[in-house]
């Protein structure tokens, strides 16, 4: 091997110079060179095999574009029962966020351990963290499912929809949340395998899941294939199934030693090792709260306007999770390659992925936002038959489509900051913008009278002010310092 030829296999030039500084001041021969730059490609966790962002993003991209499309189908399959019907799925689904948003926060301090302990080599002690979150994350998913199943008929109470509307999204819950076992360890397991770098193994089990979910969705909700036509409920039941049989797989291959990342020798479930899963994602999970709040809140003053208004908001963000997605790739590619060199002790390292995750997530959800604007009132008229749920879409989708850059900021940077371990300034950047901001906005809007599509534009300044505070933190460094 040539010099040119190992210097051309590493991922980043600078780190050739800092890797082969000693040997070059010494005058090192061609083989020398190739010899150590070798060497550093063989190290388990080094720099030199670091993936790209491009390289971990798509599959993740890929993976939550499925589930959004499987989303939009199931509003389209539940929009020929009715605007009630399309209601009362977006209230179940945002009430069963809430508790989700608990597994989300566990999965943010695992993905930054295990990120932190491939990235150190220690795939032994990364196996042991996926076996302590694993313990966790079924203990919350249990705690979490026996209140919404109790409490379901109040907990969509906080909405002023008509009586109708609120029995149906209480069935979804109740009938979700039987199934939260199946989507906590899916996530569990998931998060730990991108953040060893692959991305890969989730996505196909993703499309598994999803392939299910629309088979279940379209014969429990209209009665086909043999199954009984169940309406509202049958959209929860094929959702629950499906996430269980993902479980199931991700599971199986884990236990077996068939996925990137294994079960770890010795003991896991640490009192160091829950506090470290604690610290880091109790932030992280105070943040998860805020964000279902913000958007619980934001959605009863929706409903102040009526069943059209509320039903809009639904059908656009789903619409609109075709842009999403591509954020959500990103922020997972740019969570991951944070906090791997971070782990390699490479900090200026962690600090370009970061960036170039933020600029690439802004190039793609631009695009895709302004063909979603582009394609809005064709898209909208596809997905009900209402002329009145279809003008707000519209609207909604004109609003939200022209913060896409904006979100895109959010998405990778708030990524490369949980990696880091830095799940503190999220939360405040998301209590900032989304509570105080767009709240306070939409509450003033609504008392001053003013029409829904003002209300919708809340919106706007809401994610100004998250992308303005995640991008100065970013630049601040000191994200660099947080250990683990």
């Amino acid at each position: 091997m040539s010099t040119r030829e190992a210097v051309n296999i590493i991922e980043e030039p600078a780190e050739v110079h800092d890797v082969l500084d000693g040997v070059v001041n010494r005058e090192a021969t061609d083989e020398e060179l190739a010899a150590e730059a070798e060497a550093v490609i063989a190290t388990p966790g080094s720099l030199g095999q670091a993936p790209g962002i491009l390289q971990l993003a798509w599959p993740a991209v890929l993976g939550n574009l499925l589930m959004s499309i499987v989303g939009i189908v199931g509003i389209k399959v539940v929009g020929v029962l009715g605007t009630e019907a399309v209601a009362a799925v977006t209230t179940g689904h945002r009430i069963f966020f809430i508790s989700q948003g608990v597994l989300m926060a566990l999965t943010a301090g695992t993905t930054a351990m295990v990120a932190r302990a491939w990235g150190a080599g220690d795939e032994d002690e990364a196996g042991r963290i996926v076996r302590a979150s694993v313990v966790i994350g079924v203990g919350l998913a249990v705690g979490l499912a026996i209140p919404c199943i109790v409490f379901a008929d109040g907990l969509v109470g906080i909405f002023k929809l008509d009586p109708e509307t609120l029995e149906s999204a209480a069935t979804f819950i109740r009938w979700i949340s039987v199934f939260n076992i199946g989507f906590a360890l899916t996530m569990v397991i998931g998060s730990a395998v991108r953040a060893a770098g692959d991305t890969i193994t989730p996505l196909w089990i993703g499309a598994v899941t999803n392939v299910v979910n629309v088979f279940l969705l379209y014969g429990m909700v209209y009665g086909r294939y043999g199954f009984p036509e169940l309406g509202v409920r049958g959209a929860a039941l094929a959702s629950g199934i499906a996430f269980a049989v993902g479980a199931v797989i991700s599971l199986v291959m884990w236990m077996k030693g068939w996925l990137i990342i294994g079960v770890g020798t010795g003991p896991a479930l640490t009192k160091k090792r829950f506090r470290q899963l604690i610290r880091i994602g109790l932030p992280a999970g105070a943040e998860q709260f805020v964000l279902q709040v913000g958007f619980v809140a934001f959605l009863y003053i929706v409903a102040f306007y009526g069943t059209a208004p509320y039903a809009a908001y639904g059908i656009g963000v789903q619409l609109l999770s075709l842009s999403f997605v591509i954020g959500f790739g990103f922020a997972i590619a740019a969570s991951t390659l944070v906090g791997q060199k971070l782990g390699a002790l490479d900090p200026e390292g962690a600090a370009r992925s970061g960036w170039r995750a933020m600029w690439l997530s802004v190039g793609a959800m631009t695009v895709i936002g302004a063909i979603i604007i582009a394609t809005a009132e064709t898209t909208a008229a596809m997905m009900i038959d209402d002329p009145e749920v279809i003008r707000l879409t519209v609207v909604f989708i004109y609003i939200l489509g022209a913060v896409q850059p904006l979100m895109a900021m959010e998405f990778a940077l708030g990524g490369a900051l949980r990696g880091a371990g830095d799940t503190r300034f999220p939360m405040i950047a998301t209590l900032t913008g989304l509570i105080l901001v767009r709240g306070s906005v939409a509450a003033l809007g609504a008392y001053l009278g003013l029409s829904v599509e003002w209300i919708y534009a809340a919106l706007i300044v809401d994610y100004i002010v998250k992308a303005s505070l995640l991008a100065w933190r970013f630049r601040q460094d000191k994200w660099k310092l947080i250990e683990i």
